[in-house]
């Protein structure tokens, strides 16, 4: 089976995108993690598959797929992506696109040059809907990783998120925290881990350790998760640039109740084709 695709990232976090809705069948979870490793396959964060609209009001219907194979709900950085290349191909006029996905309908703008927003969402901060167990929603839990307690917040962005503030973002260890607090048992379909640092209200660093994939250079409904919870904890401004290793990201979060936004640069490294 050949698959056409282009390889795309935003801020570093990178993706292949491909069309699925010709009724062929999808590379197995086997297949991705083959594709997906940086040495031996083409490699990447997620792979996007682009189906028919299953709404008449939407232009596409996308599924994300971990570079592990497996699928999940969400992904801002790769909805990003997914709007700019339906306006590079002219399938979608500037401005207004709204596309639509596991985790529900996604409003993006094209802006100039390639800077994309993206609508994630009012934040759900309610632990049933993570999943997360915890008898009630808080502003804070404490969670046992390893024998040590950790103080984390926890939102889902159309996708679940574990954030643990740290006094520096090159300092945490990612590499160890991150996927015990991924596999931790308080969340039965595991989590996304975020490592901020807060800078100033309106500046902060950020890592994230993503279910599936691993330490990304960014993370869309990262940033948005990381910003939600500090700022419903009063520490942030409305407007906040997170700075990521791979570049920067933009959320704009009003209040509660809000829907929050994304926005950044979303590029197309290379086209091609592979046999699986």
């Amino acid at each position: 089976m050949r698959i056409d695709f282009t390889k795309m990232h935003g801020s570093g976090n990178d993706f292949i995108v491909f069309d699925g809705s010709a009724g062929q069948a999808l590379p197995s979870a086997e297949q991705l993690r083959k594709l997906g490793d940086r040495r031996t396959g083409i490699g990447f964060d997620q792979a996007l598959v682009l189906e028919k609209p299953r709404r008449a009001d939407t232009a596409v219907f996308y599924r994300i797929f971990n570079s592990d194979g497996s699928e999940v709900e969400q992904c801002g950085n790769g909805a990003r992506c997914v709007a700019a290349l339906l306006y590079r191909r002219g399938q979608a006029s500037a401005g207004a696109i709204t596309m639509d996905s596991p985790a529900g309908l996604v409003h993006a703008r094209v802006q100039s040059g390639n800077v994309v927003s993206v609508d994630m969402g009012v934040p759900n901060f309610e632990p049933r809907n993570l999943p997360f167990d915890a008898p009630a929603r808080a502003d804070t839990y404490s969670l046992d990783v390893g024998g040590q307690k950790v103080e984390i917040g926890a939102v889902s962005m159309g996708n679940p998120h574990a954030v643990i503030v740290v006094d520096s973002t090159d300092a945490a260890p990612v590499e160890t925290l991150g996927p015990a607090i991924e596999k931790h048992p308080r969340f039965p379909n595991r989590v996304n881990a975020g490592f901020v640092e807060i800078i100033d209200r309106s500046h902060i660093k950020l890592r994230v350790y993503e279910r599936g994939a691993g330490e990304t250079l960014a993370c869309g409904t990262g940033a948005c998760a990381a910003v939600a919870v500090e700022r419903r904890r009063g520490l942030l401004d409305a407007s906040v640039v997170v700075r990521a290793r791979g570049g920067e990201l933009r959320v704009n979060w009003d209040s509660p109740g809000d829907n929050i936004w994304l926005t950044g640069p979303a590029e197309v490294a290379f086209e091609g084709h592979v046999e699986v």
